[in-house]
């Protein structure tokens, strides 16, 4: 009786890991997805940074000095020696982790530049190829908008789909601070995109960012590789396991400067990102919506000190993925039911997989309160 009792349930947990595959490939067809090679290891110009002994001093190697280090480094130069490193080796100053948050603007604001001349340089080849020329002619005109005055790019990756964060609010000043993980489909391009503008962490950014009046300061962050369409890198943790040193390592490095600890909002993909990130997150929430699971049977798996919340509107396509890991496929359990854990956030309002932070709702009312160091 035990042994069949066993068999039954291998069998229901068999037929939900197919029905997760099913629907996860099938909501829009294997044709849409395509295997992504995640970006990892420090950030480009990483071996002239590891070369150039230019001050007479070993600068902290970006692969394996923590953002502690390497905020103590900083502190420890004078303004001209920090300058001059963030001239000779701006991808670098510009993405690690640890260094002040104004030396990071400017940094990026070098490499934007420098990857803008690059990219007009590949449109106006004539030997390259129609596809190559337009595809360069849109990172051009995608790092020009990045170069708008009033933007602060904390992040500037251009290798491969192209990685960014951005800042909205003063990081230096602010007394609460809010940081955005998404899910598919979002990269360089696509993190501000106007088509479904709450899908992305940009759109989310600017929503928590207008709903706390400016008393927040709130971060976009696309630092990860995320999956591209439905399809099985949706389905397996692969891309997660690789984003979440990342996202652990950049939350460090905003504490390491002075920032205080933020709550992270993680939307759909992004909360299994941010649930295999927990353990090491300095984060005062970890708040997760439209989410397929966190790689975790309850919050006590996460290991985190952090305040852990879920939400889901009940239009939601999420809610048809069966909750399951089996095999590395799905992501565990609902971190919206009762026997997760999580604190719940009221989403009777938004609508559909991208509708939590859209104006008016019960659920950015909710996310401004838990951004504000409220709720309970």
């Amino acid at each position: 009786m035990v042994l069949s009792s066993w068999k039954r349930r291998g069998r229901r947990t068999l037929v939900a890991a197919a029905l997760t595959t099913t629907v996860i490939t099938g909501t829009a067809g294997w044709a849409s997805a395509h295997e992504q090679r995640p970006l990892t290891g420090p950030p480009p110009g990483t071996e002239s940074w590891r070369a150039d002994h230019a001050l007479h001093l070993t600068l902290p190697d970006p692969e394996t000095a923590r953002p502690a280090q390497v905020a103590s480094f900083f502190r420890g130069l004078s303004t001209s020696e920090q300058h001059e490193l963030t001239l000779r080796h701006p991808s670098v100053v510009g993405n690690l982790d640890g260094v002040p948050i104004p030396l990071r603007y400017e940094a990026n604001a070098r490499a934007l530049r420098a990857e803008h001349t690059r990219a007009l340089g590949v449109a106006e080849d004539a030997s390259r190829t129609e596809q190559e020329r337009s595809s360069a002619r849109a990172r051009a005109e995608r790092c020009e908008e990045l170069l708008a005055p009033e933007r602060r790019i904390l992040a500037f990756d251009p290798r491969g789909r192209g990685q960014v964060a951005e800042v909205y609010g003063d990081l230096g000043t602010a007394r609460h601070v809010s940081v955005i993980v998404p899910g598919s489909d979002i990269d360089l391009d696509s993190f501000d995109r106007a088509r479904d503008p709450y899908g992305t962490p940009a759109g989310m950014a600017r929503a928590m960012y207008r709903a706390t009046d400016a008393r927040t300061a709130v971060v976009a962050w696309v630092g990860y590789t995320t999956p591209v369409g439905l399809g099985p890198d949706a389905a397996t943790g692969r891309l997660a396991e690789a984003g979440a040193p990342r996202l652990a390592r950049f939350v460090q490095g905003l504490t390491a400067v002075g920032a205080p600890r933020p709550a992270v909002f993680c939307h759909s993909y992004g909360s299994v990102v941010c649930g295999l990130a927990a353990s090491r997150l300095p984060a005062s929430d970890v708040v997760v919506f439209a989410s397929p699971g966190m790689r975790a049977d309850s919050v006590a798996d996460l290991h985190t000190r952090a305040r852990v919340w879920a939400a889901r509107d009940d239009s939601d396509w999420i809610a048809k993925v069966p909750n399951v890991e089996l095999f590395g496929l799905g992501h565990g359990a609902d971190p919206t039911s009762s026997s997760f854990g999580a604190r719940h956030v009221p989403a009777e309002k938004a609508e559909g997989h991208t509708g939590y932070f859209e104006p008016g709702t019960d659920s950015l009312r909710a996310f401004t309160d838990i951004a504000l160091g409220g709720a309970s």
